[in-house]
């Protein structure tokens, strides 16, 4: 990612905190709802792992290979599961962008030849209609935060209303929904500005 080395860091650190309640969540759920939070877990980390500053840590050219053929098979995997959830059309389109951002990123991948394979500078230079989905995927992020702002605030305020305290429902911190929905949200707005970078 171009840009601010300080913006840089704060992004990987929530993406990467984020990757690690995802984790943590892990432990508490079972079947589709554990599926989920491994699916987030992994786009938390992988996100971090693209935020990294270049002017700090330049990843070496196979890298972006790496996250290329991971996320294609993040990808197949959600594409599978989306047969009986309709999340899993959302882990779809994330990773989808992840492997979008990891070829563009790429030495040679049309965006960052010049600048170490880290920053995309030149993405409106290249073959047509990438522009075109870098706004769609733009478009789509805008309006999935905006939806899952909105549906955080219903969740919010029915577990202050239940009167449980912070472990409400039994389960702990790690099972609580508006936590779950409030990471899913965090990794859509840092989703958002790493493609503001492409």
């Amino acid at each position: 990612m171009h840009g601010p080395v300080t913006s840089g860091w704060l992004l990987m650190a929530l993406c990467a905190m984020t990757g690690a309640y995802c984790l943590l969540r892990t432990r508490g759920e079972t079947g589709e709802r554990r599926r989920t939070a491994r699916a987030e877990a992994l786009m938390g980390f992988g996100m971090a792992a693209m935020a990294v500053p270049a002017a700090v840590v330049t990843p070496p050219a196979w890298a972006w290979a790496v996250y290329a053929v991971l996320f294609g098979a993040a990808s197949l995997r959600a594409l599978w599961f989306s047969r009986r959830s309709g999340h899993h059309l959302h882990h779809l389109v994330g990773s989808s962008a992840m492997v979008y951002m990891a070829l563009t990123m790429a030495p040679g991948g049309g965006g960052a030849a010049g600048h170490g394979g880290h920053t995309g500078h030149g993405m409106a230079a290249t073959a047509g209609g990438v522009p075109l989905l870098t706004g769609l995927l733009l478009a789509y992020y805008a309006a999935y935060v905006l939806r899952s702002g909105a549906r955080l605030i219903p969740v919010a305020a029915a577990a202050g209303d239940a009167g449980g305290g912070p472990a409400g429902g039994g389960g702990g911190w790690a099972a609580r929904p508006e936590l779950a929905l409030a990471c899913r949200m965090t990794m859509g707005i840092a989703m958002f500005a790493m493609l503001l970078t492409v």
